[in-house]
């Protein structure tokens, strides 16, 4: 029998993330759909609409060849970016927070165009994938668990053809050491494309001129840290045991969805990935989403 992918547990670093902070967020963010719409619902706000603005502006770079690429207008082409997350759809519920969050963005926009690093140097784009999918392989067929994930951008390197991962970070903090973003980005890159992956960098836009190498695991250290969430993740499905760590009480994490669900969040249109999306006015729920960035 061939495998089933639309029958298969998919999972990725933003969903596992969200299962590690707490199964019923999980649950309310990437299971649950709205009765009356049949669409999953999103939580947007400033650091989600920044990150968005300047994740398209330098990803949309590799369209373009090597030799003037960054010729381009690249404030321009964030204000083009930003143009359809301004306002309440950008999760922005004032003209000072949206003002704050879009100078941030053109910040980081001029520190690319004043230290271009990897962006000035040639690239590797993936395959298309079938049906506009996220590049995915299959973590385990053995669990029908299949793994998907986008990297921003992919350096190449003529003197050995190898690639380096560039992931572009938007947010205050840096990655936790023990994160599966690199060991996602291995796994799914070690199957769909044949060079050799040299490192990986994040480059932390904020206060960083140019990207920090981190180290990677082994293939083998990357599956079975990936795989074993992936499991949990799996099992948590299967026996629709999505609980809160902190029970009744909930938590940061899954209390902003719960606010949705008890009709206490204004909604504020469709995204583009098909889902509701909702602004979560609570100010303390709006403190700890602004030092979760």
């Amino acid at each position: 029998m061939a495998f089933d992918k639309y029958n298969a547990v998919w999972v990725s670093h933003s969903s596992m993330g969200d299962f590690l902070k707490c199964p019923k967020a999980y649950y309310l963010h990437n299971v649950y759909k709205d009765p009356k719409t049949n669409r999953k619902m999103n939580i947007v706000g400033p650091a989600m609409s920044l990150g968005l603005a300047v994740h398209t502006v330098l990803e949309d770079l590799n369209q373009y060849p090597t030799e003037g690429r960054l010729n381009r207008d690249l404030l321009a082409d964030f204000e083009k970016a930003w143009d359809p997350l301004s306002g309440k759809i950008g999760g922005f519920v004032s003209a000072e927070e949206e003002t704050e969050a879009k100078e941030r963005g053109k910040k980081m926009i001029e520190r690319v165009i004043a230290n271009p690093g990897p962006l000035s140097k040639k690239t590797v784009k993936l395959k298309p994938t079938h049906n506009n999918m996220p590049p995915n392989i299959i973590l385990s067929e053995e669990d029908s668990i299949i793994l998907c994930g986008l990297v921003d951008w992919l350096e190449y390197h003529d003197e050995d053809d190898s690639i380096s991962i560039v992931d572009f970070k938007t947010g205050k903090h840096e990655e936790a050491d023990d994160s599966l973003q690199l060991p996602i980005y291995l796994l799914l890159l070690s199957e769909l494309q044949k060079r050799h992956i040299r490192d990986a960098k994040y480059w932390y836009l904020e206060y960083e001129n140019e990207p920090v190498v981190k180290s990677l695991p082994s293939i083998e250290e990357a599956k079975e840290s990936v795989l074993k969430v992936a499991r949990e993740v799996k099992k948590v499905r299967q026996n629709r045991q999505f609980i809160c760590p902190r029970g009744e009480e909930s938590c940061f994490a899954c209390r902003p969805y719960e606010k949705i669900l008890r009709g206490e969040a204004e909604f504020v249109g469709v995204g583009g990935y098909g889902q509701d999306l909702y602004v979560v006015k609570s100010e303390d729920e709006r403190v700890k989403r602004k030092d979760a960035e």
